[in-house]
């Protein structure tokens, strides 16, 4: 989650520097530094659920999902980024950083009423730059609602509400049903 505090232009190297010391994680836009914010109990049980699911569905195969403190690095427009997704998978053999992912196949943010704009247009539009990205996943935090956008799709949203229904993650060929995704919520 992402707080509105901002600081001054800060060099990457300077953040990562930084960050490595921080007891409190902040993403990296171009220069500028924003503090993120604490997350609820259910923010961290979606994350949870969702996180279980697709680790399971993982075992045995390249791909790896990481959570929360692992971010994700990109160029946008010859700035550099660095971003906490709620969850992230990648199955790319280029990864050998320790402290963040460039290659990600698979964001997911559990939004909530202080990220929910940033999380739709600004991280959407950031994103879905990343070439090898090919779903970014926005969990409601608030009701039961799961939008999935798709590069194969031209990144047309596409929404799970159905109590009953399930949650199609074509990228790593898994369906996670809505009531896992919220079980405890």
């Amino acid at each position: 989650m992402q707080a509105a505090e901002k600081q001054d232009y800060v060099g990457v190297s300077e953040y990562l520097v930084a960050e490595a010391a921080s007891a409190v994680r902040h993403e990296y836009l171009g220069g500028l530094v924003y503090a993120m914010a604490g997350e609820t109990l259910a923010h961290n049980r979606i994350t949870g659920n969702l996180y279980l699911a697709t680790r399971n569905h993982l075992k045995g195969k390249p791909c790896r999902v990481f959570s929360n403190d692992i971010r994700v690095n990109f160029l946008l427009r010859d700035d550099e980024y660095y971003y906490y997704p709620d969850l992230v998978v990648t199955c790319d053999k280029r990864e050998t950083d320790t402290r963040f992912l460039r290659f990600p196949k698979l964001i997911v943010e559990v939004l909530s009423e202080s990220t929910e704009r940033v999380d739709r247009r600004e991280k959407f539009l950031a994103y879905t730059t990343i070439e090898t990205l090919e779903e970014y996943v926005l969990v409601a935090q608030a009701g039961r609602e799961v939008t999935v956008f798709r590069r194969a799709d031209n990144w047309k949203g596409e929404t799970v509400t159905d109590a009953q229904g399930s949650v199609a993650l074509k990228s790593l060929r898994l369906k996670v049903p809505l009531a896992e995704i919220y079980e405890g919520v």
